[in-house]
């Protein structure tokens, strides 16, 4: 079972040719999907921040905002956990949710930075992305030793993230934003590469591929997400 890196070797170049040809594929399909989510929650801000009613519904009404952030963790764990057990449309049905709920709590981003600022940090997300997702396509490097420094970090994040709601610093905000890129930056790597894992790994399964290849999307969305935001925390510009 292929487990990282670029391990499998393929007896003849007709093996090879159909290997790739089957791995890109597929890797193109899961991309499909990420791209599907991004512009559905973009989509989706965009329209709630041009509806002022109803961001002040959300903002000012605590248990209707923070249920909608505990509804999307609760979408990824039930996706993580259980996309083994999941039908294909069940899968993509819970992506979709989580990609249009997550357009209605990134709604304020459009009303708290200005336009050119945002299309200044997707440009710059999208190019460092796209870098990192052909540094893990093509590296023969096992990025899976690294998960363990990776999710530390990512768990570092999220305490600080919290500390900070009440200290309101500054200094911590910057630190935050500094171990969010590299954090994200790796863990885009270390996702990409997975997808080929999934690939060889499943041995022909087209349904666990298929459902594996939906995991994968949300991974590479979230990093996409979580990048997106810290190179606009840096270099946003927000509105007076």
């Amino acid at each position: 079972m292929y487990t990282g890196g670029d391990n499998y070797e393929p007896r003849t170049i007709d093996e090879q040719y159909d290997v790739i040809k089957g791995m890109n594929t597929y890797i193109a399909k899961v991309f499909g999907w990420m791209f599907i989510g991004l512009m559905l929650t973009a989509a989706v801000g965009f329209f709630v921040a041009g509806n002022l009613a109803i961001v002040e519904v959300i903002v000012t009404n605590p248990i209707l905002f923070f249920g909608l952030m505990l509804a999307e963790i609760v979408m990824v764990i039930v996706l993580s956990a259980r996309i083994t057990k999941l039908s294909y449309g069940a899968a993509i049905g819970l992506f979709l949710a989580y990609a249009a709920i997550n357009g209605i709590t990134f709604s304020v981003i459009f009303l708290a930075y200005t336009m050119e600022s945002i299309a200044t940090a997707f440009s710059t997300t999208a190019i460092t992305f796209g870098v990192m997702c052909i540094y893990g396509y093509f590296t023969r490097a096992d990025l899976t030793r690294f998960r363990t420094i990776l999710y530390m970090g990512l768990i570092g994040v999220l305490v600080l993230s919290i500390v900070n709601i009440f200290l309101a610093s500054s200094s911590i905000g910057w630190i935050i934003s500094l171990v969010s890129l590299f954090v994200f930056l790796g863990l885009t790597a270390y996702d990409m590469q997975r997808l080929k894992a999934f690939y060889f790994g499943t041995e022909g399964n087209s349904v666990m591929r298929n459902n594996l290849g939906i995991i994968g999307a949300l991974r590479l969305y979230l990093d996409f997400i979580n990048l997106f935001l810290t190179m606009l925390r840096f270099m946003g510009g927000r509105r007076r």
